[in-house]
C-alpha cells in the first residue's frame, strides 16, 4: 500500500513539474512576442486614403524608430522634394505615403541598421478645388477625401443673391476639354437628383451664379 502511495506522489510531482515547464515556455513566448519590432515601413495617416498621392504643399510627419533626431514635420516643396537629416533631397510628390516610406528606408540603410520609417500626411494641401461666384468664401479649397459638391458648398456658404438652381461644376477632362455639369442645390438638399452630387476631383471648379 505504501509503495502504491509513493508511486502516486511521484506521478503528481512529475505532472506539476511539466506544468511549470509549460508555463515557463508560455511566458518566454509572450516575452518574445512583446519584443517583436514594428514593420520596417509604416504609413499611418488617419483620414488619408492608402492610395493618396503626395503633392507639393502637403505637410508630412516622418519618424524613424529609435532615432528621435530623425523625426521631422515639414512641407513638400514646390519642386516636390523634401530634405531630412542624413539624406539629400528626397522626391516625395507623386508617391503614396507607403512608397515614400520605402524610399526613405532604402536610403537610410547606408547610415542606420534596419531603419523603420513612418510617414504620416498631416495636411493635404496639394489637392484643391475652387469655388467661385455668389459664395461667402470664394477661392481655392482643400479637397478632402471623397468630398462631394454639396459638402464643398456647405463650407463655402451662399450670399443672398445666390442662384441655387443654376450652380454648375466645371471639370477638365483628359485632353484638356472642359465639361459643364449642372447642380441644383435645392433638389440636392431635398434628396432629389442625387446623381448630381458627385465626388469632386482635383482642379474642379464650382460656380455659383
Amino acid at each position: 500500500m505504501k509503495k502504491v502511495m509513493k508511486l502516486a506522489c511521484l506521478a503528481l510531482l512529475g505532472s506539476a513539474t511539466i506544468g511549470m515547464w509549460a508555463q515557463d515556455d508560455s511566458n518566454a513566448d509572450a516575452v518574445k512576442t512583446a519584443k517583436v519590432p514594428p514593420p520596417e515601413v509604416q504609413s499611418s495617416s488617419p483620414g488619408v486614403p492608402a492610395d493618396y498621392v503626395i503633392g507639393a504643399d502637403d505637410t508630412l510627419h516622418i519618424t524613424v524608430w529609435k532615432e528621435p533626431d530623425m523625426s521631422v514635420t515639414l512641407p513638400v516643396r514646390p519642386d516636390g522634394k523634401i530634405s531630412i537629416p542624413l539624406l539629400d533631397d528626397v522626391q516625395a510628390a507623386g508617391m503614396t505615403p507607403m512608397q515614400l516610406g520605402s524610399s526613405i528606408h532604402d536610403k537610410l540603410k547606408k547610415y542606420i541598421a534596419d531603419p523603420r520609417v513612418t510617414v504620416v500626411v498631416t495636411a493635404m494641401n496639394s489637392q484643391r478645388i475652387f469655388v467661385l461666384g455668389e459664395v461667402l468664401h470664394s477661392g481655392p479649397m482643400t479637397l478632402l477625401p471623397h468630398m462631394t459638391v454639396l459638402q464643398a458648398l456647405s463650407s463655402a456658404g451662399f450670399t443672398q443673391f445666390s442662384n441655387l438652381k443654376g450652380i454648375y461644376l466645371l471639370r477638365v477632362q483628359e485632353g484638356g476639354q472642359q465639361t459643364k455639369l449642372p447642380f441644383n442645390y435645392k433638389d440636392a438638399i431635398k434628396g432629389r437628383g442625387t446623381q448630381q452630387n458627385i465626388v469632386l476631383k482635383p482642379g474642379d471648379t464650382i460656380v455659383v451664379p
